[in-house]
Parts: structure tokens; C-alpha cells; sequence
């Protein structure tokens, strides 16, 4: 063998080895879905269920990695919008996106259990644990396993610091509601911010969750897939 075909042939070894490694880091997504970090590389992520940094205290079965997936289509529309702040040291920081069917499971589990109030004077400290379902923070689906449905805020670019929204992310009361008056002006501007660009590119807002948008032409409508992030 020469040296060259030699060298070749330690190359071809080397990609034939490193395959199955980055095949296991990033498995491919499903047909229609991208990873938003790749299709939008200055977005930010905070991918809360993950972590214990959410409602139930505690990472939520079906989230792996902290991972942003969703529909070509909806990743296409959150682009616009993040070029839309760019010009302004402004971007979008995504909290969740898609969400597998398994950690809606979880959720609605989670809500049964009376007992389990891990985080609820930072998440629900006003809401009985029994009044979830009735008043429409956890339901038996979500339009995040659809592939289509963000959450989200805006950063300074530079600091990374959100803008003030008047309430943390996934906080259950009528404080986290878009059209609160019991935020300041200041508040309820960069909420309309928010708002008004999702709407702008096609998004729908949510009544009881500023940082909830969905897709208005989602390519599933009535598809909850559960295949994990990861």
C-alpha cells in the first residue's frame, strides 16, 4: 500500500469510527422537524424541562438533552422574528418547543399527585394543585407535541438579560395572562413586543401564557408525537 492510499485508507477509518459517535450525540429527527439551534444559530436556548428549574421541580421525562426541535415551518417563522431584533441587539430565548407526548404524561401525573408540591411557591403559590386541569394549565395534550408551539422571551443580545415581562416563565396565575393589569407599562410593552412580532409572522398567541405561541398553519394539526429530544 503507498503512503498515500495509506492515508486514505486511516481517513476512512477514522469517519467509518466517528459515525456511530455523532449519530448517538444528535440522532436525525423526524421528516419535517430541524433543530433550531442549527437553523437559527444566534437564537438562545434555556430548555427548562431538562432541568429542575420548572413547575414540577424536577426534570420531565422525554427531555434528554437540552435540545430545541420543531417544524420546519414554525423554525422558518421564529427566523423572521429573530431577524426582525437582531438590528436592534435584540433576540429570542426559547424556553420549550417541541414536547413529547411522554412529558405531557408526566405532567398530567404529576397534577394528580396532591401530595408533590415541590415547586409550588415559586411556580403556583396561588393555585390549588387540584385546580389545574379546571383552570387550564395542564391539559391531557399540548400543542407543543405538535411541533409547532413555542415558548419564549426576548434578550439583550449582549448581556443576555431577558426583558422584564412582569412574570416568570411558567408562573400559574392571572399575572402570567398577556392582557394583565397587574404588570407595569413597561411590562406590558414588552409583552406587546413579544406578541406583536409572533403575530406578525404567523404565531397565535395564548390567553393565560405570554410566552405561549403557536404556529397558525402548523403542518400537524392533529398529530402529538412523542419521539424524545435527545
Amino acid at each position: 500500500m503507498t503512503p498515500r492510499a495509506k492515508t486514505c485508507w486511516l481517513a476512512m477509518l477514522v469517519l467509518a469510527l466517528m459515525l456511530p459517535i455523532a449519530a448517538a450525540d444528535s440522532p436525525p429527527l423526524p421528516d419535517g422537524f430541524v433543530d433550531l439551534q442549527e437553523f437559527i444559530p444566534s437564537l438562545r436556548l434555556e430548555l427548562r424541562y431538562c432541568s429542575d428549574k420548572n413547575f414540577t421541580g424536577r426534570p420531565v421525562a422525554g427531555y434528554l438533552k437540552p435540545r430545541g426541535i420543531a417544524t420546519r415551518e414554525a423554525a422558518a417563522a421564529l427566523k423572521k422574528v429573530q431577524d426582525e431584533l437582531l438590528p436592534f441587539g435584540l433576540g429570542v430565548k426559547v424556553f420549550d418547543a417541541y414536547r413529547p407526548q411522554r412529558a405531557v404524561d408526566s405532567f398530567v401525573r404529576w397534577a394528580e399527585n396532591r401530595e408533590d408540591t415541590l415547586a409550588k411557591a415559586r411556580y403556583y403559590p396561588d393555585v390549588a394543585k387540584r385546580d389545574l386541569f379546571r383552570e387550564g394549565y395542564i391539559a391531557d395534550r399540548s400543542s407543543h407535541s405538535r411541533g409547532s408551539t413555542v415558548d419564549l422571551t426576548i434578550i439583550e443580545l449582549s448581556s443576555g438579560a431577558e426583558l422584564d415581562m412582569g412574570s416568570p416563565f411558567d408562573f400559574f396565575g392571572p399575572i402570567s395572562w398577556p392582557a394583565s393589569t397587574l404588570v407595569s407599562p413597561s411590562q406590558r410593552a414588552n409583552r406587546l413586543l413579544l406578541r406583536t412580532l409572533m403575530v406578525k409572522h404567523g404565531f397565535n398567541p395564548y390567553a393565560q401564557e405570554w410566552w405561549h405561541f403557536t404556529l397558525a398553519s402548523e403542518p400537524y394539526p392533529a398529530t402529538y408525537f412523542d419521539f424524545p429530544v435527545e
